[in-house]
């Protein structure tokens, strides 16, 4: 099946040429190699670039494991470059095969593999594509190692937009098949539950651990496996690296294990975060500019992924709409944090206390700053009027929406609240500032 991407391709083609490297990264599967090896070859070629100028290696095939050596990689790319005044195209597939564990513990000199980049920077008629799956490696490292000409373009799994016509259903099956299943391209192919399951939950076992025990020299990879459950039964919850501590301590004893520490399960996380199956949002103080370091959110990267994990067995919508909603605002590069507003209230006792209320997301992009609130539905006055108070405290007139699971027509409130339901809001531009 072939899944467009444009929004992707894009962006590729905006950067052609730009004297940087391009630095396509994200999750494991989530469709990179794809977007690079098929979508933007066919375009290559179908704007003219000569088929054998497009040089292709996938570090990841075990036929290709000697190139995972620099030298070699070195070695077979420019045997490759047949002349000095053709354009050629270098894409090279999960680039960090090619960093040795060594390498990444010396932190004086950079991996060999910078110096094989840089170089092909240096030839005016080559440009140069990567992949990555590790955001440590890739966004951080190589930002900081080409000084400024390193250019990410991160791809997530699929966005509801790009999920809707690969499905084969209509807007409402869809979704629930999405929230569900998720958005990885190849789950999207598969029929049957079993199938689809199958397919999810061997991609942390097969793929994503052994992935983050090798690159990580994790000690404890029953501990890896219990955090990944912890978060992704907490997904959306408030948390902090003590509770998870506490949460994965508490099922080691239960099973006679030995306990871990808070360092253990702050790394751990950590590599679950370099892996992009997590993302963390941090808690924010709307009308004191700051955050708060006590807690913050782990939100999965696919909600597919953190079904399986659980074994399909916690599916709370009002949870899996707040992460589809969340994920769907990172992959359109807002930044996000939790929203807190504060508020002295007066209780019977005539003393004067602190309450905090939470707005789902506080979304920024350049000057423009919004509010959303994820509510499942409003079914009562009372719902309603719990859910959109704390709006009514912020004070300022940025916009503020609703999203709900409501198949009404977008419309605003009394109070200038856009109330909308998730399926347009996932479709449309609701943050536009032309609305």
């Amino acid at each position: 099946m072939y899944i467009e991407r444009n929004e992707y391709l894009e962006k590729l083609k905006a950067k052609r040429w730009n004297g940087q490297i391009k630095v396509i990264t994200g999750l494991r599967r989530s469709g990179k190699s794809f977007l690079l090896f098929n979508i933007f070859r066919d375009y290559l070629i179908s704007s003219g670039v000569k088929e054998e100028n497009i040089i292709i290696l996938a570090l990841d095939d075990i036929g290709n494991i000697a190139y995972t050596d620099p030298f070699k990689l070195n070695e077979y790319i420019k045997s490759r470059i047949k002349s000095s005044t053709e354009e050629y195209y270098v894409l090279i597939d999960e680039i960090q095969y090619a960093i040795s564990s060594k390498e990444l513990k010396d932190k004086d000199n950079p991996p060999l593999l910078y110096g094989v980049l840089n170089g092909l920077l240096r030839l005016r008629n080559v440009d140069v594509y990567v992949t990555g799956s590790n955001s440590k490696l890739l966004s951080t490292d190589v930002m900081t190692e080409f000084r400024g000409r390193g250019d990410e373009v991160r791809v997530y799994p699929l966005s509801f937009k790009e999920y809707l016509p690969a499905s084969g259903k209509d807007n409402d099956a869809a979704f629930n098949d999405y929230m569900l299943y998720g958005g990885l391209p190849l789950s999207v192919t598969k029929t049957s539950h079993e199938e689809k399951a199958s397919y999810l939950d061997k991609l942390f076992t097969e793929i994503y651990f052994k992935g983050i025990i090798e690159r990580n020299n994790v000690k404890r990879p029953d501990v890896l496996a219990e955090l990944t459950d912890v978060l992704s039964s907490a997904a959306g919850s408030l948390t902090n690296i003590l509770n998870l501590t506490n949460a994965v301590n508490s099922r080691k004893n239960a099973k006679g294990d030995s306990i871990v520490s808070e360092n253990t399960i702050r790394s751990y996380t950590g590599y679950l975060e370099d892996a992009f199956l997590f993302s963390q949002a941090r808690r924010y103080d709307i009308r004191g500019k700051a955050y708060f370091e006590s807690q913050s959110k782990y939100y999965p990267a696919d909600t597919g992924l953190r079904n399986a994990r659980l074994g399909f067995r916690q599916i709370e919508q009002t949870h899996l709409m707040e992460n589809i909603i969340y994920n769907y605002l990172i992959q359109k590069e807002y930044s996000v944090d939790v929203g807190v507003v504060e508020k002295y209230i007066t209780e019977s006792n005539g003393k004067r206390k602190k309450q905090q209320y939470e707005i789902a997301f506080v979304v920024n992009k350049g000057m423009f700053q919004y509010y959303i609130q994820s509510a499942f539905s409003l079914d009562s006055e009372e719902k309603e009027r719990r859910e959109l108070y704390p709006f009514s405290i912020i004070g300022n007139s940025f916009r503020k929406i609703v999203v709900t699971r409501s198949e009404l027509m977008p419309h605003y409130d009394d109070n200038g609240i856009l109330h909308v339901g998730i399926i347009d809001f996932l479709l449309g531009d609701y943050l536009s500032e032309k609305l």
